[in-house]
């Protein structure tokens, strides 16, 4: 989630603190364009949870084993959303993505071709820095391109395009490998992904200057002197590990807890997939007015849904249910999270766009990793859920915080935005 090209402007938490400048009905092309992007990467991502049996199976390796491929998945975008957005700080917006997808579609074909589980994990990882690289990047030009006054809208609907990799890409993948072989998914998108370069060509504007002339890695550097932006970092990372400790083993939950027949748990994942793109959607419309109102809620929310789906997990109907609330509560509230960490970085976006993307992965990696284990454990096909409920729950610490602390400095963070420099005719 880095930026591209000129000054971002700190993201506006609610709407007053743009009084003179409205909301655009419609976002840009480019904003759109990137939401495809991060439909592939939130497919590749969240795919591997509905094919974990059959990688299993095929790789001689265990369920909670094959769940590696997740967590290093997420560990790859620890490390490479922040790296990757410092290494290409001055490269244009165009070329670093597209550098990305190219990246991203080798990784996808070793997987496709591999038979050894160490190279399987060696190019995930590989595959999830250039993911990191690519969301850093699109997530910053989209808030460049949409403006201060719709930048979590628009972080909502990049959002969206992993979100609805839940409700498209991860059930097809999840057919598609039951029908011809988990490898098919992969295939699919390499290719999808080498087409995607091209669509990124044509359209993402061609910057005649390195993207950021004035900014250096000591002027990043300043955006991890905030504490508001280490809170918006923590509920990150907690948010996410509750959420994704549940989802990346509910498989396993569902057809042993539940009765639910495996063939119908694509279906339960559409469920999760929609519950998380309407969350994005309508988080990121509403976080641009109510920022706070909306972490705190989504925090509540999921932390009961997680205890809710321990409790009934025996009632197939009810745990349905419960899995798409989930996404829509347990996700929801992400785009929000992310323009505020880019609102209290200031005049440092890259870094911190990308820090986000680090925390919310190092919440999917801690989550699943514990996850894997509690699976292992006494509590069996509910331990990730129970872990999840616990990791959930502390989100609710930062975000009451960030809530309470947000009369503090209300006055010194408009003033910046306000005297933020403008660069309103920049493009994506």
């Amino acid at each position: 989630m880095s930026t591209r090209g000129g000054t971002l402007h700190a993201p506006a938490g609610t709407r007053t603190e743009h009084p003179h400048q409205a909301a655009p009905a419609r976002l840009p092309l480019v904003v759109h364009v990137l939401a495809l992007g991060t439909f592939l990467m939130g497919t590749t991502e969240f795919v591997v949870a509905g094919l974990l049996p059959e990688i299993a199976e095929d790789l001689q390796v265990s369920v909670a084993r094959s769940g590696l491929l997740i967590t290093v998945f997420a560990v790859g975008m620890i490390v490479g959303a922040p790296l990757m957005a410092m290494l290409t700080l001055r490269l244009p917006t165009r070329l670093t993505l597209m550098l990305a997808l190219a990246v991203f579609a080798v990784g996808h074909v070793v997987v496709a071709l591999g038979s050894n589980f160490t190279l399987l994990l060696a190019a995930r990882f590989l595959t999830a820095i250039a993911t990191g690289a690519f969301w850093a990047v699109a997530n910053v030009a989209a808030t460049r391109a949409a403006g201060p006054a719709s930048s979590a809208r628009a972080l909502g609907l990049v959002g969206a395009g992993a979100m609805l990799a839940n409700v498209v890409g991860v059930p097809l993948g999840a057919f598609a490998g039951q029908l011809m072989g988990w490898r098919g998914p992969f295939w699919a998108l390499a290719a999808l992904s080498a087409a995607a370069i091209v669509l990124i060509a044509r359209t993402v504007g061609h910057e005649a200057h390195p993207r950021q002339q004035s900014v250096s890695v000591r002027s990043e550097l300043t955006a991890l002197r905030s504490g508001r932006l280490w809170l918006v970092l923590a509920a990150c990372a907690t948010t996410t590990g509750g959420v994704l400790a549940a989802y990346s083993y509910i498989a396993p939950l569902l057809t042993d807890r539940s009765g639910v027949a495996s063939g119908l748990v694509p279906l339960v994942l559409v469920g999760f997939g929609l519950g998380a793109l309407a969350g994005s959607l309508v988080g990121g419309r509403l976080g641009d007015r109510r920022p706070h109102t909306v972490t705190v809620v989504a925090a509540g929310g999921a932390a009961l849904l997680l205890l809710a789906i321990d409790l009934l997990a025996g009632f197939a109907v009810a745990t349905i249910v419960l899995v798409t609330l989930l996404g829509f509560f347990g996700l929801g509230a992400n785009p929000v999270l992310m323009a505020l960490a880019v609102r209290y970085a200031r005049q440092a976006p890259v870094l911190a766009s990308a820090l986000t993307v680090s925390a919310f992965n190092l919440g999917t990696a801690v989550g699943s990793g514990i996850a894997g284990q509690a699976l292992g454990s006494g509590l069996g096909s509910t331990g990730p859920a129970v872990v999840g409920t616990v990791i959930a729950a502390l989100t609710l610490i930062p975000t009451i915080a960030l809530a309470a602390a947000r009369g503090t400095r209300a006055g010194a963070v408009d003033t910046a935005v306000r005297d933020a420099p403008r660069d309103g005719a920049a493009q994506a």
